[in-house]
């Protein structure tokens, strides 16, 4: 490109700089895209096109990123409006006796619960992360039993029918949720349950089972290991003795933590899951394994070190690995200051800076306790916005050339620069499309994939400074580069040059840029083009944008039929 388009490029880009799309525009559609102080900005000369961009400014749904929700079956209703503002992933507790009432049972089970649960997530975009689990709460501290008249219920016990549950020495608290043991039991240790001999060979393969059901499922984002201890959360029984027990000063073997069973677990699921991204309770344990980290107590400070500082320590996993997790206020300094909800906490602006600190310096990709929030709160809305904007990846792109005119059975180069303003990578290489579109239907006519598009690679910055509210290295820039042949049956006229990221279960664009330019239905728009001819303009006007958070079409739905 000569250096007369640069400069009208530069100057292009920065008189373009104040003005904003008006938000009250309507197109067929109904919703406006709003661009807040930058704008989209294609300008040519007689044979290639520069594109600007525009970052869009609000929080967006996307793919496997940001909050994430969690419904209790036959107690939380889902409202009308679901999914959520933000939610694009949910979590699904799995009952081991749903996934396998006993050995016998094949991966079929497996599967026929898991579509049970699942059902109808492709439809809204979700996917999700199931943990399996075998305990909600032990008796000895307080749990209850499953409510017999609700076949979903999660509470109680769920052991397979061929295997005997936990008998041992605890002693609920009087009036807490506490457990004891008394002196003359300081020794004895637990019998069944997770301590059965039989339990490592049972572990083993039902992991099995779940890798032969859930590492090629498309509606699996990542797995959480769980299985073992109070919510599949690795404590209460513990994997290891880097920590003290809850109950106890000290561990007892057989009581408190289960030796060797860390490593039966980690090889179980490193075997079974070469696809899905596997993710573990605490951070200084499975050390010799890639897995992320799903930490259930952000910002509370009493987890300080053995949630945060842990994962810091565990270095940069997270390039490979999810970080995720819950926000809980149902417990430790955030109950005892009155918080008793996700509001509450983004709404002390103490903890909200710890939270956001947290997600930025740990490269968080999904948090949970959103579920039950009030959308209708302004200045909730606008700090959950915040974070969701923080988590997870956030792709924009800044600049696009391409040729003006395209010729038929010709090679033509589309090059496109992308920044990941977020906090994570996208952890699967899901592929990258270049599309022309119909300039009326918007309908594609061609596409084709870049072939060394490696979206996990687009990584964001690092060393997060709390008082500039940005990174110290800033995250670097990504060339999207493509080599292209126009085939010969596409007919002269003008189009719209299109990008989008394909889900590979239903090869339609489902994950978006985090820009204005944008079409509903997941393409991305750079410019007009011509073929067999030159556009009378390149540049779209920015009132046929449409707006990101807005669209609620986009699913992965195998048999889709698009309108």
């Amino acid at each position: 490109m000569n250096k007369t388009l640069l400069r009208r490029a530069g100057l292009c880009a920065l008189a373009l700089a104040t003005i904003s799309i008006e938000a009250s525009s309507q197109n067929a559609g109904g919703a406006r895209a709003t661009a807040g102080g930058s704008s989209y900005c294609a300008i040519a000369d007689k044979n290639r096109v520069m594109v600007s961009m525009a970052e869009y400014p609000g929080a967006m749904r996307n793919p496997m990123k940001g909050f994430r929700e969690f419904f209790m079956r036959g107690s939380d209703r889902r409202r009308p409006d679901y999914p959520y503002p933000f939610g694009s992933m949910i979590k699904e507790y799995m009952p081991w006796n749903m996934l396998e009432r006993d050995a016998g049972d094949s991966v079929a089970t497996v599967v026929a619960c898991s579509n049970r649960l699942w059902a109808g997530v492709e439809e809204q975009n979700v996917k999700v992360i199931p943990r399996v689990f075998i305990v909600w709460m032990e008796p000895w501290h307080g749990g209850q039993a499953k409510n017999p008249h609700n076949p979903y219920d999660l509470n109680g016990w769920h052991w397979p029918a061929d295997m005997p549950g936990e008998t041992g020495p605890y002693r609920q608290r009087p009036g807490s949720p506490g457990a004891y043991v008394e002196e003359a039991d300081s020794l004895a240790c637990i019998s069944g349950g997770y301590f059965d001999p039989r339990f490592p060979d049972r572990v083993r393969a039902l992991v099995r089972k779940l890798g032969q059901a859930w590492d090629n499922d498309p509606r699996v984002a990542y797995v959480e290991m769980g299985i073992i201890g109070e919510w599949g959360e690795h404590h209460d029984p513990d994997l290891s003795t880097v920590y003290p027990p809850h109950d106890e000063p000290r561990h007892v073997a057989g009581r408190t933590w289960i030796p060797g069973m860390q490593k039966v677990l980690g090889d179980a699921f490193r075997e079974a899951f070469r696809n899905k991204k596997v993710m573990v309770r605490y951070a200084y344990e499975f050390n010799d394994y890639d897995f992320g980290i799903y930490w259930d107590s952000w910002a509370q400070p009493e987890e300080e070190g053995r949630g945060y500082r842990e994962m810091l320590h565990r270095g940069d996993y997270w390039r490979n690995c999810p970080v995720g997790g819950e926000i809980t206020w149902n417990w430790g300094t955030l109950q005892l200051n009155g918080f008793r909800s996700l509001e509450d906490c983004l709404k002390d602006s103490l903890t909200f800076s710890r939270t956001m600190e947290q997600v930025r310096n740990l490269h968080c990709n999904h948090l949970g306790g959103v579920t039950w929030a009030d959308f209708s709160d302004s200045l909730f809305m606008a700090r959950a916005g915040e974070l969701q904007k923080a988590m997870g990846y956030r792709f924009v792109m800044t600049q696009a050339t391409f040729p003006r005119q395209l010729k038929r059975g010709r090679r033509f180069r589309v090059g496109i620069e992308v920044e990941n303003r977020g906090s994570s990578p996208f952890y699967y290489d899901w592929p990258v499309e270049l599309a022309l579109l119909d300039a009326r239907s918007r309908q594609p006519v061609w596409k084709k994939r870049f072939s060394r598009a490696h979206i996990s690679a687009w990584m964001p910055g690092e060393d997060w400074d709390s008082r500039t509210g940005a990174y110290r290295l800033q995250p670097a820039g990504n060339r999207l580069c493509g080599s292209f042949r126009l085939p010969q049956e596409v007919k002269s006229g003008t189009y719209i040059l299109a990008v989008g990221i394909l889900d590979p279960a239903c090869n339609r664009p489902t994950l978006r840029f985090a820009n204005t330019n944008y079409l509903q239905g997941g393409y991305h728009p750079l410019g007009y083009v011509g073929v067999g001819c030159s556009p009378e303009r390149v540049e779209l006007p920015t009132t046929e944008f449409y707006d990101l958070q807005a669209d609620t079409t986009l699913n992965y739905a195998k048999d889709y039929k698009q309108d």
